[in-house]
């Protein structure tokens, strides 16, 4: 499930390639991918363009020109792909061409994936209970979030009304880094492991999303390439086991982390 770093690079790459270009043609895919009628979709998009684009959590918006977002949601398998040839991917839940002949799919083959029409991103928001956006939520917002808040750590920062954006994988990177328990309850943590867990979450967000628009590598000691059951833990202080945490399969190492 594509998580908040790689939302931020399909905006980089909408960004580089997309903006500013008037649409001609609008081709559309499975009906289960669209939430407003598809109609609307071509009505909304022919003869527009995209002047910017704003991520919140899991969710990209495109702003229109002549009004309405276009929303996606990339659900297991969604990513954009700009092209020039002719041949549209098998897997296009929605294609648009511009005016100087190159397109714009949404590729989607588990058809997972959901696009949206909003009046606003605010709009939209509100709809969805979207809470602050990961990585632009500051220290202090952060501490206050987890003052109001109980049960186990894990569920919470996966609560996407809590905070936007962190999924399954980069909520076991964050506590691994941190030494936290995934089952740890929140109002067993202390201010610095509070504190901890915001500054991890931050560095995390940004190695990963640097990763993935530039290649630059991910560090060794992360869990993320060790999250199979048996396998050494990168500070070679045990094993890492899996468990059942809000019915999502959760990797972590008993030794360095420890339930509170």
């Amino acid at each position: 499930m594509p998580e908040l770093p790689e939302v931020a690079y399909q905006k980089i790459y909408i960004d580089s390639t997309s903006l500013h270009q008037k649409i001609v043609d609008v081709e559309l895919g499975a009906p289960k991918i669209f939430q407003n009628p598809q109609e609307e979709f071509k009505s909304a998009l022919l003869d527009n363009e995209f002047t910017s684009t704003t991520q919140i959590g899991k969710y990209l918006f495109l702003e229109m020109k002549k009004g309405r977002v276009l929303v996606i949601h990339f659900g297991m398998t969604g990513k954009m792909d700009y092209f020039t040839h002719n041949e549209v991917h098998k897997h296009a839940q929605l294609t648009l061409t511009f005016q100087d002949g190159a397109k714009l799919s949404f590729i989607c083959p588990r058809k997972f994936g959901k696009l949206f029409l909003a009046d606003s991103i605010e709009t939209f928001r509100e709809q969805q209970k979207l809470g602050p956006h990961a990585s632009d939520i500051s220290q202090k917002n952060f501490l206050q979030l987890f003052e109001s808040k109980k049960g186990s750590v894990k569920t919470a920062l996966m609560d996407q009304s809590f905070i936007a954006g962190l999924g399954n994988l980069y909520v076991d990177e964050i506590l691994f880094q941190c030494g936290i328990h995934p089952k740890s309850r929140i109002e067993n943590l202390n201010t610095d492991e509070v504190t901890a867990t915001y500054k991890k979450m931050q560095n995390i967000l940004k190695t990963v999303t640097k990763n993935k628009s530039e290649g630059e590598p991910l560090p060794e000691t992360y869990l993320r390439s060790h999250r199979s059951c048996g396998e050494n833990c990168p500070n070679g202080k045990g094993k890492i086991e899996m468990i059942k945490v809000g019915g999502r399969s959760t990797y972590f190492c008993p030794e360095c982390q420890k339930l509170k």
